[in-house]
């Protein structure tokens, strides 16, 4: 299996090669040179598999530079019960007949996220060992992709993390989350601006080729094609866990930011998984539904970005939507160029006709809607008051377009983004009682902080890495040699093998 860019270089590059790389030299997202399909027997082959042995099968059509043994060992090392606290990893909690959450949230730091980022820290952590290499892992977060990254790469051995936010546009858990940890290798940059700023400076420093090469960026957003081959996995599991055989079909409904989440139902889809529908839920900020509905895709600068009670989903400019509107346009990377390089920096956007956004419906299965607060409260009220069941505020938006988009006999799966704890506020407002903290997680928002403001400037954050390598080869060319000693190695006090 290769991978190409959406933009058009199709230069022959294996999984390992992307998985350190993020964006691709000529700026564009990788996907691969096809999508494997999975017939009725592959199908019945997997079914009833553990999650880890789910995993390692679908990542294996995928990933063939990894030694078959060690990718097993990798996703058995991921996905255990200790780290997701169920042997189901991602189970399904039925609210009514044919209504489904598929709870995604049950890992370290209780978010979707966890269910590829901690696969994600264990393949950085295996090839920079294989290589004898180091990483800088540089990201954009709008709420749980850096704490959910910062749990996944701390203490890892050859990586640092640099991960920017929008200042005061988290809740306070997740910044909780995230500026707490003290782990030498995690640097927080606070930016004073809205997320897609954060996302431009990403961006922007990846196609710094020199730049990028100089001091190994990598990313772990979305726009890293093995964050999202890992969420390809758990919409195979609820598929199983909602159907008795492969001739049912099914529904997934989404929260939906930066579209990674909801592209790795398209993926699945593409492969062969019995979907219906993938039905993309919006906040207020609703730029993707827009598309959906009419074809144009307008991007929103920072003051046009509405600060929400689903602060996950404030984004207006989703960079994984490229690898969607590759496969659209029958993975015309030329005109992809066109429309992300050049209309989406130059003007803003793109419109597409009708006969070119037709097939989103009708080929792809994509159907869309959007979710206000009030509509967020009176969902989460509801589901408490009819079920006994307490959601946040990014899976009542997809609850509620879900509920719009039902169809008879066909199972909806509301994939459940995050638990209700990390936007206790609007849980109050609606629910009048605060959501439980989990035990290991009390005190956290007591905890000494550790984070960096800064202005949203490509050379302010370059000269942030710039500096942590400066100190990280000053430490390296002052530590002491180890000594030899026959066939072992003596070490001076207080000094050791790393």
């Amino acid at each position: 299996m290769n991978y190409l860019s959406t933009r058009g270089d199709s230069s022959p590059r294996g999984f390992c090669d992307i998985l350190l790389e993020g964006l691709a030299p000529d700026g564009g997202l990788y996907l691969p040179t096809h999508y494997p399909q999975v017939d009725d027997a592959t199908l019945s082959r997997w079914r009833g598999l553990p999650y880890a042995h789910l995993a390692f099968e679908i990542l294996s059509l995928y990933i063939d530079d990894i030694p078959p043994a060690d990718l097993k060992r990798l996703c058995e090392q991921t996905y255990t019960e200790a780290v997701f606290g169920t042997p189901q990893i991602t189970p399904l909690k039925r609210l009514d007949d044919g209504l489904y959450l598929q709870a995604l949230s049950n890992g370290p730091t209780l978010a979707f996220k966890d269910m590829a980022m901690q696969l994600l820290g264990n393949l950085f952590e295996y090839e920079l060992a294989r290589r004898g290499a180091h990483l800088n892992i540089l990201g954009a977060t709008s709420g749980d992709t850096g704490s959910a990254a910062e749990y996944a790469m701390r203490g890892k051995h050859g990586i640092h993390v640099f991960m920017l936010s929008p200042r005061g546009r988290m809740s306070p858990f997740q910044q909780a989350q995230m500026f707490s940890l003290q782990d030498k290798n995690i640097h927080n940059i606070a930016v004073e601006g809205v997320f897609d700023d954060c996302q431009d400076i990403v961006k922007a420093v990846s196609n710094d080729l020199d730049f990028k090469r100089r001091y190994a960026i990598g990313t772990v957003n979305s726009i890293n094609w093995a964050r999202l081959l890992a969420q390809v996995v758990y919409y195979f599991a609820g598929y199983f866990q909602a159907t008795k055989n492969n001739g049912e079909r099914v529904s997934f409904a989404v929260p939906s930011g930066n579209f990674g989440n909801i592209c790795a139902g398209h993926v699945a889809r593409s492969m062969g998984l019995p979907i219906q529908q993938l039905v993309l839920a919006t906040n207020e900020n609703d730029v993707l539904d827009e598309f959906f509905r009419t074809g144009a895709y307008r991007v929103r600068g920072a003051k046009e970005t509405i600060e929400t009670s689903s602060p996950s989903m404030d984004i207006s400019k989703a960079s994984n939507f490229e690898r969607f509107v590759f496969d659209l346009l029958g993975r015309d990377g030329a005109l992809t160029a066109e429309l992300f390089g050049t209309k989406v920096t130059r003007e803003g956007g793109f419109a597409l006709g009708p006969a070119e956004i037709a097939p989103a419906a009708s080929r792809f299965g994509f159907v869309s809607g959007r979710s206000t607060h009030a509509d967020r409260l009176a969902t989460i009220r509801r589901t408490w008051q009819e079920h006994g069941v307490m959601i946040d505020t990014h899976t009542a938006d997809g609850l509620k377009v879900a509920l719009e988009h039902r169809e008879a006999g066909v199972p909806m799966l509301v994939l459940e983004t995050a638990l209700p704890v990390k936007f206790a506020a609007t849980i109050e407002e609606a629910l009048g009682r605060k959501p439980e903290t989990p035990a290991a997680l009390a005190g956290l928002e007591a905890l000494p902080r550790r984070f960096t403001v800064m202005p949203p400037d490509v050379d302010a954050v370059k000269r942030v890495i710039q500096a942590q390598a400066a100190g990280a080869e000053r430490r390296a060319a002052a530590k002491p040699a180890p000594i030899p000693l026959g066939d072992r190695q003596r070490y001076p006090a207080g000094e050791g093998p790393t």
